[in-house]
């Protein structure tokens, strides 16, 4: 799928993706133009959609202009509590995402069709250079913002490999996996107050401070108050819920589970190794996970990805599960080549490449077990997957694993290794699918940067 706008082949941001964000520009046109609104990114552009909208809907444009606009964008004009494209004048994508799966799709096709080489509609975007101009600029030229505004954010552990990776590592092969992994998606109930992205460039990450025993082994246990030793990244999928309109109740059926995801970016939810090690037991992490999480700025639509589904993990139990986990289709998953950089000053090292088909539970199965006691999810609520790593040498999402919890140097270009993050470091991830035929939908990248502790 062509445009008549130059999109380098191995871009992230294809026609075939058009993925949503918040932004606002960085060179400013008038007193609102610092205001945060819905764009999509297509190559190194963007589509500011509040500029967009604005354009027909404020400036007297001729009657059979906005006609054709209307017939465009019926679904985000006029519908219920918002008209004119008033989602797209939000801060955040949460307006927008309560349309419901057909609204996104209907906004995403045709915004394709707006862009494509042989647009049937060139008076529209493509022969206006005033609104060309207006609405279409350099995605290095805008500041990002968080997407949405995160009522809840629930991580899960659905990546088998790591499960059994750190089970082996702690407990042994034979008692690595739990006996309730292979019956649920295990999760548990995070926090959404430092969910943060990549503005320009790499998130600044703050090492945290916390308890750590500092000798395990010791018969008094007695712990200190210092900054995390063990730093560590972990290498997800975040997924961002939309409520269908005609939704009631809160428990979600997991054949239409589906309808309830708005799109996917990349998560890393950093983790504190020597913190969480002291606290976990018996109600899980704490203050080793509630530093810092980052996604990537550009949300993926659920549709975008749509032609690269896949099967993921095989349900490695004896028995089969529950009911209201059964799917209808296999490929529940998506194949999306997934891989991390670490950069030690000046120096880059891919330390990991996977894939997303590496998750034993899909995001449906995680919606279904989530909703079923009756907790409801929100538009804008975030599912993390859990850690995705492969059974392969480099296929590993965290430091924990690569350097078998500290055992193990990891080494790095420039005669540099690790065992875990130290300040200076910057993790990278990036996330893409491509078929055979060379469509690619991809997410971007997902950078962090560490710097030291705060003194007290």
């Amino acid at each position: 799928m062509g445009s008549w706008l130059a999109i380098d082949s191995d871009s992230d941001f294809s026609l075939d993706n058009i993925p949503f964000g918040i932004v606002s520009p960085l060179i400013k046109e008038g007193p609102w133009d610092d205001e945060p609104r819905a764009a999509v990114a297509i190559g190194e552009y963007i589509l500011d959609l509040k500029k967009l909208f604005d354009y027909y809907y404020t400036k007297g444009k001729p009657g059979h202009a906005v006609n054709k606009f209307d017939k465009l964008f019926s679904c985000v004009i006029g519908n219920g509590t918002c008209k004119y494209g008033d989602v797209f004048m939000r801060s955040t994508l949460n307006e927008f995402a309560s349309l419901g799966r057909a609204a996104h799709r209907q906004v995403r096709e045709n915004i394709q069709l707006l862009l494509r080489e042989d647009t049937p509609y060139p008076r529209v975007l493509r022969d206006d250079q005033v609104l060309r101009t207006t609405a279409i600029y350099l995605r290095k030229d805008v500041e990002m913002h968080l997407p949405f505004a995160i009522g809840d954010y629930t991580d899960f552990y659905a990546g088998y490999h790591h499960a059994f990776a750190v089970g082996e590592m702690f407990r042994g092969a034979a008692n690595a996996i739990q006996p309730n992994y292979n019956h649920l998606p295990v999760g548990y109930h995070g926090r959404a107050s430092s969910i943060g992205v990549a503005a320009r460039g790499s998130a600044a990450i703050t090492r945290p401070v916390g308890q750590i025993l500092l000798d395990p082994s010791a018969e008094v246990k007695k712990p200190t108050t210092a900054p995390s030793r063990k730093l560590d990244f972990e290498l997800e999928l975040g997924c961002f819920i939309c409520v269908p309109p005609d939704h009631s109740g809160a428990r979600v059926d997991v054949g239409k589970a589906d309808e309830h995801i708005f799109g996917y970016v990349l998560l890393n939810d950093w983790s504190a190794r020597d913190i969480q090690a002291w606290e976990y037991v018996p109600l899980g992490p704490f203050n080793s996970k509630n530093f810092a999480t980052t996604i990537s700025p550009w949300v993926v639509l659920a549709d975008a990805l749509e032609p690269f589904r896949a099967k993921g993990i095989p349900n490695q139990g004896p028995t089969t599960i529950q009911d209201y986990l059964q799917e209808d289709r296999e490929d529940s998953c998506f194949d999306i080549k997934l891989e991390v950089d670490l950069i030690a000053g000046d120096n880059a090292t891919t330390i990991c490449r996977t894939s997303s088909t590496n998750l034993m539970w899909s995001f449906p199965q995680m919606i279904a077990h989530h909703t079923l006691g009756g907790c409801a999810l929100r538009s804008g609520d975030l599912l993390g997957s859990g850690t995705i790593s492969g059974p392969n040498e480099g296929e590993s999402g965290s430091l924990l694993e690569l350097s078998r919890n500290g055992t193990k140097d990891v080494l790095l270009a420039g005669m540099e290794s690790r065992t875990f993050l130290k300040d200076g470091d910057e993790v990278v991830l990036r996330g893409y699918c491509q078929s055979a035929a060379g469509v690619r939908v991809g997410f971007g990248e997902c950078g962090g940067k560490i710097y030291p502790a705060k003194q007290a």
